[in-house]
C-alpha cells in the first residue's frame, strides 16, 4: 500500500500500488469531447498519465501546467491529465488555462481507473477523489516509472517523469 498523506493526515487508498516493470492495467475513462479513451487509443507511444485530486486546485493546477509544456517539448509522447471532475469541468478549465498539450480525462463514471492503479481515495474530504501519481507508460505498455507522491499537497518529481521517456 502507498503511503500518502494530506496535510500530514495519512489518506486510504482503494486498490494495489503499481511498481516499475508492472505492465500498466488498461483503462476507459472520458474525454471532455465525451469520449471513451483508453490506454489502447495511444499504443506504441509513450505515454504520461498524471493523477490528480482537481483541476481546479493551486497544485493541480500548476502541475498540469508544467506538463502541458513539456509536452510540446516531447516526441512520442502522448500526456494524460486524470481526475474525477467532470469532463465539462476539465474543457472548461483547459480552455481557460490555454492548456492544449495534454489530454485531460475523466474518471467520474466508474473510478476504475483509480481502484486499478492504486489512486483513489476512500473516506475523508477527497472521498472519491484521487491522491497525486504520475506514470510513464513505455511503448510496449510496460510501466517505465511510478511515483505516487507521498504529500498530495506537494508536486511530482516532473525530472523523473520526462526522463523516464527520453
Amino acid at each position: 500500500m502507498a503511503s500518502v498523506t494530506l496535510k500530514g493526515n495519512p489518506v486510504t487508498l482503494a486498490g494495489t500500488p503499481l511498481k516499475a516493470g508492472d505492465a500498466a492495467p488498461d483503462f476507459k475513462l472520458q474525454s471532455n469531447a465525451l469520449e471513451d479513451v483508453t490506454l489502447a487509443n495511444s499504443a506504441g507511444k509513450y505515454r504520461i498519465i498524471a493523477a490528480v485530486p482537481s483541476l481546479d486546485t493551486p497544485v493541480c493546477s500548476m502541475e498540469t501546467k508544467k506538463f502541458n509544456e513539456e509536452a510540446a517539448k516531447l516526441s512520442n509522447t502522448q500526456v494524460y491529465v486524470v481526475s474525477t471532475d467532470l469532463p465539462f469541468g476539465q474543457k472548461r478549465w483547459c480552455g481557460a488555462e490555454g492548456v492544449s498539450n495534454v489530454a485531460a480525462l475523466s474518471d467520474h463514471r466508474t473510478a476504475e481507473f483509480g481502484k486499478s492503479y492504486g489512486v483513489l481515495i476512500q473516506g475523508g474530504g477527497l472521498d472519491r477523489c484521487f491522491c497525486r501519481a504520475i506514470f510513464v507508460v513505455d511503448p510496449d505498455g510496460k510501466l517505465a516509472h511510478v511515483e505516487y507522491v507521498s504529500e498530495i499537497a506537494n508536486e511530482p518529481d516532473y525530472a523523473k517523469a520526462i526522463a523516464a521517456v527520453k
